[in-house]
């Protein structure tokens, strides 16, 4: 009886032993199952908050997906990305796709989902403004965004919309690479204004060195301001890697439309480690407030006829594009 259960324990510790080390393989094995896409983001900015809700949440990995994330810093340097391989997918305004498309592109890159519905920037002032309005920048100087980028077009788009003549009425700062216009702002005095995504705006309030004033996603309307796109040849080779992706994607969307600001911050907050929670939470409200966020991913023809309603203003369009050229709705009709 004694050796049976020397036996029994011997056995049983065996078992244990190599039972850790096939798990641990199995998990690298299903982990080798997961397709790997590289997405390249415009920016990196709470204003993008379903992206990384599906990001924290394991949307992706439950759809199959290893995503890595790079941020280009521009939606020129993501299109680039995008057209050398170097990315499989790009997040940026639809513009870049329009504009690569002009310039003769052989195998163009398609729009196929639509996050956000509204602009996700802000005009600040030195001095708090409550009674602000569009004729207070005539005469002053204002640190603007890249020329031909969607930041921009819809500022001017707003100026022209509320009768300023963008080059006649004001002085519009141009030069300042993206992201650095708020360092700008607070070491140079000789700007009235910055025009900020999120966090350097509120950042910008907090330091008392600026005023949130006007929000440009409220006044220049809906408008298609970022979207994803692809190679067609990608897209053509890998449409279940598209549709799991939107998939995932929407799964974000839907949680934002069903969870409070503070709920979407808390999610989100490990993809912004230098900014604290309750300036997440703030950022994340603003948004949420302006309905920046569609409810699903379709990208339909009257916002793109929008966007190039816009490029024209700004006299960025040799010619129009026409929708189903640059524009797949496939897979966000499908997406679940």
């Amino acid at each position: 009886m004694k050796n049976k259960k020397w036996i029994s324990l011997a056995t049983a510790v065996v078992l244990a032993v190599t039972a850790l080390p096939l798990g641990v393989f199995a998990a690298k094995k299903d982990e080798a199952k997961l397709a790997k896409v590289t997405l390249n983001e415009v920016a990196h900015s709470i204003f993008y908050a379903p992206q990384y809700v599906a990001i924290e949440e394991g949307y992706f990995k439950d759809e199959g997906l290893d995503m890595t994330l790079i941020t280009g810093f521009g939606a020129d340097k993501t299109m680039t990305a995008v057209i050398s391989g170097e990315a499989d997918i790009g997040f940026m305004g639809a513009e870049a796709s329009i504009y690569a498309y002009q310039e003769g592109a052989t195998d163009p890159v398609v729009n196929f989902a639509q996050l956000t519905q509204r602009a996700g920037n802000f005009l600040v002032a030195r001095e708090e403004m409550p009674d602000f309005k569009w004729e207070d920048l005539k005469g002053r100087k204002v640190l603007g965004g890249r020329k031909g980028g969607m930041p921009e077009m819809v500022f001017e788009y707003i100026l022209k919309q509320n009768g300023i003549d963008p080059q006649k009425d004001l002085s519009i700062d141009q030069s300042i690479d993206f992201g650095a216009t708020a360092a700008a702002f607070t070491g140079d005095d000789s700007a009235d204004f910055t025009v900020e995504f999120e966090p350097s705006a509120t950042a910008l309030e907090k330091q008392g060195a600026g005023y949130v004033v006007a929000s440009l996603g409220v006044d220049s309307g809906y408008v298609p301001y970022t979207s994803y796109s692809a190679k067609t040849s990608y897209m053509k080779k890998n449409p279940d890697i598209m549709q799991k992706f939107t998939d995932a994607l929407q799964k974000g969307m839907d949680y934002v439309q069903s969870h409070t600001p503070e709920e979407i911050a808390e999610v989100i907050e490990p993809q912004f480690p230098e900014t604290d929670l309750d300036t997440i939470t703030a950022i994340v409200k603003r948004y949420y407030d302006q309905d920046t966020w569609k409810e699903n991913l379709v990208f339909g023809q009257d916002g793109f006829e929008l966007l190039q309603d816009i490029l024209e203003d700004a006299g960025e369009l040799k010619e129009r594009t026409p929708y189903a050229e640059l524009v797949n709705t496939e897979f966000a009709q499908n997406a679940s």
